[in-house]
């Protein structure tokens, strides 16, 4: 597990770091450096991609757009170095990780001379590493398909590979500790489909889905079903956008392996409120089966979630999880333990509190009409 990532002259921190744990929730202000945090890591990941590599692109491996090399060199580098240092569990185990920001134009980094291999939580295959980008497919007739190997191929960095990974997986069982609650008292099945209908059944409402990838056209489709009707078969774009922006976090989660890295942002997007919370359940259950999650997050249902997953289902101890505020008057985050309780150890300023500001408002309102 990766705990703790340090950067230095980039972007937006001219030095920072952030402790991290099996599940991380990243949230705040917008531009103030959540995206930033994870961009890091997708850098360091090209390392382990191409073993030697000289350069990391700032635009297009796992969605990047970074633009050009000088943009992203903090204003306060005393000469053209940026820095990331990522350690893991052993005390023994951490890599620093040196580019040198080219004098010409340029799209990519300088790997500098020395640098060490990232850690191996960033080296895995297949869904051993997955990262989910906030701007993930929407509802689409047909979706893409991978020419990996097939035990390698995830859901993708927007989701693209969500059915072509169903439709290879029809029979493949799911793990024992990522098996949804009512598996045993429903006599459920726990192939990967079932267990991904179960689950989205519960985050969004009941569903049947349908997943191929039909011989002879380079394209995989999803169907749904309304559980219990004798309907044709729904495309996803009469079904809404909610079912396909979850249904890749579902599926990655269900993926996962003890070890596993799993980054997503924005997994509240186009859900209802208790579908968002509901995901956050589920993703704090990822992390306790042994998987390492970090979720980037605007959603307060989300983070209560993973509380409940913490206090009311006990499937997540309260020193496996930990908050990052990015907030307008810190250059880096407030961390946020959590308790047994499911509470949170800090509550700062602007962190989630606009609900009682608009109701202290409202009731001022109201007194002021009487």
């Amino acid at each position: 597990m990766i705990t703790s990532l340090g950067i230095r002259y980039f972007k937006r921190f001219a030095e920072a770091s952030f402790r991290l744990r099996p599940l991380t929730v990243l949230t705040g202000l917008n531009g103030t450096g959540k995206s930033t945090t994870i961009q890091t890591l997708l850098l360091t990941r090209q390392l382990a991609d191409a073993p030697g590599r000289r350069v990391v692109q700032l635009n297009g491996p796992y969605g990047l757009a970074l633009g050009e090399a000088h943009e992203v060199l903090h204003p306060s580098a005393p000469g053209s170095i940026i820095e990331f240092e990522v350690s893991g569990d052993d005390a023994d185990t951490q890599s620093t990780h040196r580019f040198v920001v080219p004098d010409e134009q340029a799209l990519y980094l300088e790997v500098a001379e020395g640098a060490g291999p990232p850690l191996p939580e960033l080296c895995g295959e297949g869904s051993a590493f997955t990262y989910l980008c906030a701007e993930r497919l929407g509802p689409r007739d047909q979706l893409g398909v991978s020419a990996e190997d097939p035990e390698l191929i995830g859901v993708g960095v927007q989701g693209e590979y969500t059915a072509q990974v169903l439709a290879l997986h029809e029979t493949r069982s799911v793990r024992v500790p990522m098996l949804h609650p009512t598996t045993q008292e429903t006599h459920n099945v726990t192939t990967l489909r079932t267990q991904v209908e179960t689950w989205a059944s519960d985050i969004i409402r009941p569903i049947k889905i349908t997943a191929q990838w039909p011989p002879g056209i380079t394209a995989s489709t999803i169907r749904f079903q309304e559980p219990g009707l004798l309907s044709e078969p729904i495309r996803p774009t009469n079904m809404g956008f909610g079912f396909s922006y979850a249904l890749p976090v579902i599926v990655a989660g269900l993926l996962t392996r003890p070890g596993d890295l799993l980054i997503v942002e924005n997994p509240e997007a186009h859900l209802h409120p208790g579908g968002q919370s509901k995901l956050g359940r589920f993703l704090a259950r990822v992390a306790g089966a042994g998987a390492q999650v970090i979720v980037e997050t605007h959603s307060d249902h989300v983070l209560n979630g993973a509380r409940l997953a913490v206090a009311e289902e006990r499937v997540l101890e309260p020193q496996d999880a930990i908050v990052h505020y990015f907030g307008e008057e810190e250059v880096g985050s407030v961390p946020i333990g959590f308790t047994e309780k499911g509470e949170l150890t800090e509550w700062p300023h602007g962190f989630f509190d606009q609900i009682e500001r608009d109701l202290g408002r409202l009731a001022r309102a109201r007194r002021r009409g009487r």
